[in-house]
């Protein structure tokens, strides 16, 4: 399937609230605005495909994506998944390079582009710019450093609850039974995450699955106990008493 590519968007309200042009006055904003396109992006379907050539910036608008990497081994890994509101791809702005990541939409998705000239003019004459774009790359980076960290010295099981936990955090929803993980997530997807295999994941989740830690569905997990999820992320003592970690 391709991208479905419109075209410019007619107004600057949905790049308000957006981290990479929170700096910026109406004047900027409608600038920024008016050198936006809008792509549409099918469920399933590649926005980027890992190695090729570095030509815009983006920012999501609505959906959900997720960014993969092929190893030299050909062995798939799942980096992150990008939601609503966040801009990436900002290496394209800042080099020549290829894309190190595949960027494939988990659902129906919409998101503005701009080319590299563009980009890097605006960044030009609005340094702010600039400046929040180097503070998402520097946070990227804290993240993937922490990653590698729990690869390197963390036990899976931990590995497992502190990516359920995170994406908790991100995506979750409040509901009757729990804490509902809002985007489709198949225990594939999990593996890939934590950097082990579907034969732990699945066996993993059933087991928290007979301890009324979590229900899982397909591509749809739900957290029972979200305080005892925390306490094997933490690797806590059990039964000590903690704030609700989901809280605002």
């Amino acid at each position: 399937m391709t991208v479905d590519r419109t075209s410019k968007p007619e107004d600057g309200q949905f790049l308000r609230d957006v981290d990479l042009f929170k700096d910026l006055d109406p004047t900027g904003l409608d600038r920024v605005t008016r050198l936006a396109r809008q792509r549409r992006v099918p469920a399933d379907s590649f926005l980027i495909h890992q190695g090729d050539p570095a030509s815009h910036l983006y920012v999501l608008l609505s959906g959900r994506l997720k960014l993969t990497q092929v190893t030299v081994e050909g062995q798939q890994v799942l980096l992150r998944y990008a939601l609503p509101g966040e801009a990436f791809a900002i290496l394209a702005v800042l080099s020549d390079m290829l894309f190190p990541t595949s960027v494939q939409a988990v659902e129906d998705s919409l998101v503005a582009a701009w080319d590299k000239d563009s980009m890097q003019k605006l960044m030009l004459e609005y340094p702010q710019v600039a400046l929040r774009a180097m503070g998402i790359l520097a946070r990227h980076t804290r993240e993937f450093q922490d990653r590698i960290r729990e690869l390197s010295t963390e036990r899976v099981e931990r590995r497992i609850a502190r990516a359920l936990v995170r994406l908790a955090r991100q995506t979750g929803r409040k509901i009757k039974e729990g804490i509902l993980l809002d985007l489709p997530l198949s225990r594939q997807d999990l593996a890939e995450l934590t950097g082990t295999t579907l034969y732990t994941v699945s066996r993993t989740l059933s087991q928290w699955e007979s301890q009324g830690l979590i229900r899982s569905g397909r591509e749809k997990i739900v957290i029972l106990f979200p305080h005892g999820l925390v306490t094997i992320a933490e690797d806590l003592p059990p039964g000590l008493e903690l704030p609700d970690p989901f809280e605002e």
